[in-house]
Protein backbone atom coordinates (compact mmCIF):
# COMPACT_ATOMS: atom_id res chain seq x y z
CA UNK A 1 0.00 0.00 0.00
CA UNK A 2 1.68 2.98 -0.85
CA UNK A 3 2.33 6.22 2.17
CA UNK A 4 -0.89 8.26 1.99
CA UNK A 5 1.02 11.20 3.04
CA UNK A 6 -1.35 14.55 4.52
CA UNK A 7 -1.24 17.24 1.42
CA UNK A 8 -1.47 20.85 2.06
CA UNK A 9 -3.43 23.98 1.45
CA UNK A 10 -1.93 27.02 0.28
CA UNK A 11 -1.99 28.61 3.82
CA UNK A 12 -0.33 25.46 4.91
CA UNK A 13 -3.04 23.78 6.56
CA UNK A 14 -3.66 20.24 6.08
CA UNK A 15 -6.21 19.22 3.38
CA UNK A 16 -9.29 17.12 4.19
CA UNK A 17 -8.89 13.68 2.92
CA UNK A 18 -12.14 14.61 0.46
CA UNK A 19 -9.74 17.55 -1.01
CA UNK A 20 -7.18 15.29 -1.93
CA UNK A 21 -8.90 13.87 -5.50
CA UNK A 22 -7.97 10.67 -4.25
CA UNK A 23 -10.51 7.82 -3.13
CA UNK A 24 -11.18 8.20 0.52
CA UNK A 25 -10.84 5.44 2.68
CA UNK A 26 -14.16 4.67 4.80
CA UNK A 27 -13.95 1.74 7.62
CA UNK A 28 -16.45 -0.04 8.60
CA UNK A 29 -16.88 -2.64 11.15
CA UNK A 30 -18.82 -5.89 12.90
CA UNK A 31 -19.89 -9.20 13.54
CA UNK A 32 -21.70 -9.72 10.65
CA UNK A 33 -23.61 -12.66 11.54
CA UNK A 34 -26.69 -13.96 9.45
CA UNK A 35 -25.70 -10.93 6.80
CA UNK A 36 -29.14 -9.37 5.80
CA UNK A 37 -30.24 -6.17 4.23
CA UNK A 38 -29.82 -3.70 7.40
CA UNK A 39 -25.65 -4.74 7.11
CA UNK A 40 -25.93 -4.01 3.63
CA UNK A 41 -27.66 -0.98 3.93
CA UNK A 42 -25.28 0.28 6.66
CA UNK A 43 -22.49 -0.37 4.37
CA UNK A 44 -24.02 1.41 0.91
CA UNK A 45 -24.27 4.56 3.19
CA UNK A 46 -20.71 4.33 4.25
CA UNK A 47 -19.97 3.54 0.59
CA UNK A 48 -21.38 6.64 -0.42
CA UNK A 49 -20.11 9.02 2.41
CA UNK A 50 -18.05 10.88 -0.29
CA UNK A 51 -18.12 10.63 -4.36
CA UNK A 52 -15.04 8.49 -4.44
CA UNK A 53 -14.88 6.10 -1.57
CA UNK A 54 -12.66 2.86 -0.44
CA UNK A 55 -14.64 0.75 1.76
CA UNK A 56 -12.95 -1.30 3.77
CA UNK A 57 -14.60 -3.73 6.57
CA UNK A 58 -13.62 -5.44 9.29
CA UNK A 59 -14.92 -8.35 10.79
CA UNK A 60 -13.61 -9.80 14.38
CA UNK A 61 -13.24 -13.44 14.49
CA UNK A 62 -15.26 -16.10 16.63
CA UNK A 63 -12.65 -15.93 19.69
CA UNK A 64 -12.78 -12.29 20.13
CA UNK A 65 -16.75 -12.09 19.15
CA UNK A 66 -17.63 -15.48 21.41
CA UNK A 67 -15.48 -13.39 24.51
CA UNK A 68 -17.13 -10.10 24.08
CA UNK A 69 -20.92 -10.39 22.49
CA UNK A 70 -21.32 -14.19 22.31
CA UNK A 71 -21.99 -17.56 20.03
CA UNK A 72 -22.82 -16.92 16.52
CA UNK A 73 -24.95 -18.84 14.20
CA UNK A 74 -22.24 -18.72 11.33
CA UNK A 75 -18.51 -18.96 11.56
CA UNK A 76 -15.98 -16.20 11.00
CA UNK A 77 -15.17 -17.96 7.63
CA UNK A 78 -18.98 -17.82 6.60
CA UNK A 79 -19.45 -14.34 7.62
CA UNK A 80 -15.77 -12.96 5.60
CA UNK A 81 -17.61 -14.45 2.70
CA UNK A 82 -20.58 -12.75 3.55
CA UNK A 83 -18.89 -9.60 2.92
CA UNK A 84 -17.20 -10.05 0.25
CA UNK A 85 -20.05 -10.70 -1.94
CA UNK A 86 -21.59 -7.45 -1.02
CA UNK A 87 -21.12 -4.87 -3.69
CA UNK A 88 -20.57 -2.24 -1.46
CA UNK A 89 -17.52 -3.58 -0.14
CA UNK A 90 -14.02 -2.99 -1.64
CA UNK A 91 -12.31 -4.86 1.20
CA UNK A 92 -12.79 -7.04 3.69
CA UNK A 93 -9.99 -7.14 6.80
CA UNK A 94 -10.19 -10.05 8.97
CA UNK A 95 -9.64 -10.82 12.77
CA UNK A 96 -10.66 -7.29 13.09
CA UNK A 97 -10.43 -5.34 16.50
CA UNK A 98 -12.77 -5.22 19.29
CA UNK A 99 -11.82 -1.39 19.68
CA UNK A 100 -10.01 1.03 16.48
CA UNK A 101 -7.22 2.20 17.68
CA UNK A 102 -4.41 4.89 16.05
CA UNK A 103 -2.29 1.91 15.33
CA UNK A 104 -5.17 0.47 13.39
CA UNK A 105 -5.97 3.70 11.34
CA UNK A 106 -2.32 4.00 10.53
CA UNK A 107 -1.49 0.48 9.72
CA UNK A 108 -4.75 0.61 6.70
CA UNK A 109 -4.82 4.43 5.94
CA UNK A 110 -7.96 4.53 7.14
CA UNK A 111 -9.34 8.50 7.00
CA UNK A 112 -13.03 7.85 8.49
CA UNK A 113 -14.90 5.17 10.62
CA UNK A 114 -18.37 4.70 9.30
CA UNK A 115 -20.72 3.17 12.15
CA UNK A 116 -23.98 4.35 13.70
CA UNK A 117 -24.20 6.37 16.67
CA UNK A 118 -24.82 3.97 19.54
CA UNK A 119 -21.96 3.58 22.44
CA UNK A 120 -20.56 -0.19 22.20
CA UNK A 121 -18.49 -1.17 25.32
CA UNK A 122 -15.04 -1.35 24.66
CA UNK A 123 -12.89 -4.39 26.29
CA UNK A 124 -12.41 -2.73 29.71
CA UNK A 125 -15.56 -3.57 31.17
CA UNK A 126 -15.81 -0.37 32.23
CA UNK A 127 -18.69 0.22 29.63
CA UNK A 128 -16.48 2.46 27.25
CA UNK A 129 -17.20 3.57 23.86
CA UNK A 130 -15.16 1.47 21.39
CA UNK A 131 -14.82 4.64 19.15
CA UNK A 132 -14.39 7.20 21.63
CA UNK A 133 -11.14 7.65 20.38
CA UNK A 134 -11.81 7.94 17.05
CA UNK A 135 -15.26 10.15 17.65
CA UNK A 136 -12.50 12.32 19.76
CA UNK A 137 -10.39 13.40 16.75
CA UNK A 138 -13.24 13.99 14.21
CA UNK A 139 -12.78 10.78 11.86
CA UNK A 140 -16.37 9.19 12.80
CA UNK A 141 -18.76 9.39 10.86
CA UNK A 142 -22.12 8.17 11.74
CA UNK A 143 -24.61 5.64 9.61
CA UNK A 144 -28.39 4.81 10.63
CA UNK A 145 -29.41 1.65 11.14
CA UNK A 146 -32.26 0.09 9.85
CA UNK A 147 -35.37 -0.12 11.99
CA UNK A 148 -37.10 -3.77 12.05
CA UNK A 149 -34.28 -6.02 11.03
CA UNK A 150 -31.44 -7.29 13.33
CA UNK A 151 -29.34 -10.36 13.70
CA UNK A 152 -31.27 -10.13 17.04
CA UNK A 153 -34.73 -10.24 15.49
CA UNK A 154 -34.26 -12.86 13.05
CA UNK A 155 -33.08 -15.35 15.76
CA UNK A 156 -35.99 -14.13 17.73
CA UNK A 157 -38.25 -15.15 15.16
CA UNK A 158 -36.74 -18.63 15.07
CA UNK A 159 -36.88 -19.28 18.66
CA UNK A 160 -40.70 -18.25 18.80
CA UNK A 161 -41.41 -20.83 16.19
CA UNK A 162 -38.44 -23.23 17.34
CA UNK A 163 -41.14 -26.00 16.39
CA UNK A 164 -42.25 -25.12 13.04
CA UNK A 165 -38.64 -25.06 11.96
CA UNK A 166 -37.43 -28.81 13.65
CA UNK A 167 -40.89 -30.03 11.91
CA UNK A 168 -40.13 -28.58 8.32
CA UNK A 169 -36.55 -30.25 8.89
CA UNK A 170 -37.99 -33.39 10.19
CA UNK A 171 -39.78 -33.59 6.98
CA UNK A 172 -37.09 -32.64 4.41
CA UNK A 173 -35.34 -35.72 6.06
CA UNK A 174 -33.15 -34.76 8.90
CA UNK A 175 -33.13 -36.55 12.03
CA UNK A 176 -33.43 -35.78 15.41
CA UNK A 177 -29.89 -36.22 15.92
CA UNK A 178 -29.18 -33.82 13.25
CA UNK A 179 -31.61 -31.24 15.22
CA UNK A 180 -30.85 -32.16 18.46
CA UNK A 181 -34.32 -33.15 19.99
CA UNK A 182 -35.17 -36.22 21.63
CA UNK A 183 -36.92 -39.51 20.93
CA UNK A 184 -40.41 -38.23 22.37
CA UNK A 185 -39.88 -34.72 21.29
CA UNK A 186 -39.40 -36.32 17.68
CA UNK A 187 -42.67 -38.32 18.24
CA UNK A 188 -44.37 -35.49 19.44
CA UNK A 189 -44.07 -32.71 16.25
CA UNK A 190 -44.20 -35.98 14.06
CA UNK A 191 -47.64 -36.29 15.19
CA UNK A 192 -48.47 -32.61 15.36
CA UNK A 193 -46.61 -32.86 11.92
CA UNK A 194 -49.72 -34.95 10.74
CA UNK A 195 -52.67 -33.02 12.27
CA UNK A 196 -50.86 -29.77 10.81
CA UNK A 197 -51.79 -31.61 7.61
CA UNK A 198 -54.84 -32.43 8.10
CA UNK A 199 -55.81 -28.77 8.70
CA UNK A 200 -54.35 -27.74 6.10
CA UNK A 201 -56.18 -29.88 3.99
CA UNK A 202 -59.50 -29.13 6.03
CA UNK A 203 -58.55 -25.29 5.55
CA UNK A 204 -57.70 -25.96 1.92
CA UNK A 205 -61.50 -27.24 1.10
CA UNK A 206 -63.16 -24.94 2.77
CA UNK A 207 -61.54 -22.32 0.99
CA UNK A 208 -62.43 -24.10 -2.18
CA UNK A 209 -65.98 -24.40 -1.57
CA UNK A 210 -66.14 -20.84 -0.23
CA UNK A 211 -65.04 -19.70 -3.63
CA UNK A 212 -67.68 -22.19 -5.51
CA UNK A 213 -70.08 -19.71 -3.16
CA UNK A 214 -68.65 -16.78 -4.22
CA UNK A 215 -68.90 -17.83 -7.68
CA UNK A 216 -72.05 -18.67 -7.01
CA UNK A 217 -73.50 -15.48 -5.34
CA UNK A 218 -71.31 -13.46 -7.99
CA UNK A 219 -72.96 -14.82 -10.54
CA UNK A 220 -76.17 -14.44 -9.27
CA UNK A 221 -75.49 -10.85 -8.21
CA UNK A 222 -74.71 -10.24 -12.61
CA UNK A 223 -77.92 -12.01 -13.06
CA UNK A 224 -80.28 -9.85 -10.69
CA UNK A 225 -77.99 -7.08 -12.18
CA UNK A 226 -78.77 -8.19 -15.30
CA UNK A 227 -82.64 -8.52 -14.74
CA UNK A 228 -83.06 -4.83 -12.99
CA UNK A 229 -81.33 -3.30 -16.18
CA UNK A 230 -83.25 -5.02 -18.85
CA UNK A 231 -86.49 -5.76 -17.34
CA UNK A 232 -88.90 -3.01 -18.70
CA UNK A 233 -87.18 -3.92 -21.99
CA UNK A 234 -87.72 -7.93 -21.13
CA UNK A 235 -91.39 -6.97 -20.27
CA UNK A 236 -92.05 -5.16 -23.13
CA UNK A 237 -90.76 -7.98 -25.36
CA UNK A 238 -92.72 -10.74 -23.29
CA UNK A 239 -96.29 -8.22 -23.92
CA UNK A 240 -95.36 -7.56 -27.54
CA UNK A 241 -95.03 -11.34 -28.04
CA UNK A 242 -98.34 -12.80 -25.95
CA UNK A 243 -99.94 -10.02 -27.45
CA UNK A 244 -98.93 -10.79 -30.84
CA UNK A 245 -99.87 -14.54 -29.97
CA UNK A 246 -103.53 -13.98 -28.43
CA UNK A 247 -104.19 -11.89 -31.56
CA UNK A 248 -102.62 -14.87 -33.70
CA UNK A 249 -105.57 -17.05 -31.38
CA UNK A 250 -108.41 -14.58 -31.62
CA UNK A 251 -107.94 -15.10 -35.35
CA UNK A 252 -107.45 -18.67 -35.53
CA UNK A 253 -110.73 -18.77 -32.72
CA UNK A 254 -112.87 -16.67 -35.06
CA UNK A 255 -111.69 -18.32 -37.92
CA UNK A 256 -113.00 -21.82 -36.36
CA UNK A 257 -115.88 -20.03 -35.38
CA UNK A 258 -117.18 -19.01 -38.92
CA UNK A 259 -116.40 -21.87 -40.57
CA UNK A 260 -118.57 -23.88 -37.78
CA UNK A 261 -121.43 -21.44 -38.20
CA UNK A 262 -121.08 -21.99 -42.26
CA UNK A 263 -121.03 -25.26 -41.49
CA UNK A 264 -124.25 -25.49 -39.04
CA UNK A 265 -126.03 -23.13 -41.68
CA UNK A 266 -125.05 -25.49 -44.69
CA UNK A 267 -126.52 -28.39 -42.56
CA UNK A 268 -129.63 -26.23 -41.70
CA UNK A 269 -130.27 -25.28 -45.59
CA UNK A 270 -130.01 -29.11 -46.68
CA UNK A 271 -131.90 -30.48 -44.00
CA UNK A 272 -134.67 -27.99 -45.06
CA UNK A 273 -134.38 -28.66 -48.53
CA UNK A 274 -134.89 -32.15 -47.35
CA UNK A 275 -138.37 -31.41 -45.67
CA UNK A 276 -139.31 -29.00 -48.61
CA UNK A 277 -138.59 -32.20 -51.36
CA UNK A 278 -140.53 -34.27 -48.81
CA UNK A 279 -143.69 -32.33 -48.44
CA UNK A 280 -143.76 -31.52 -52.54
CA UNK A 281 -144.26 -36.00 -52.82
Amino acid sequence: MADLKPEKTENGEEKKPEETGRPVRVYADGIYDLFHFGHARALEQAKKLFPNTYLLVGCCNDEVTHRYKGKTVMTESERYESLRHCKWVDEVITDAPWVVTKEFLDKHKIDYVAHDALPYADASGAGNDVYEFVKAIGKFKETKRTDGISTSDIIMRIVKDYNEYVMRNLARGYTREDLGVSYVKEKRLRVNMGLKKLRDKVKEQQEKVGEKLHTVAKNAGVLHDEWVENADRWVAGFLEKFEEGCHQMGTAIKERIRESIQDSLKMQQARSFSLLQYEED
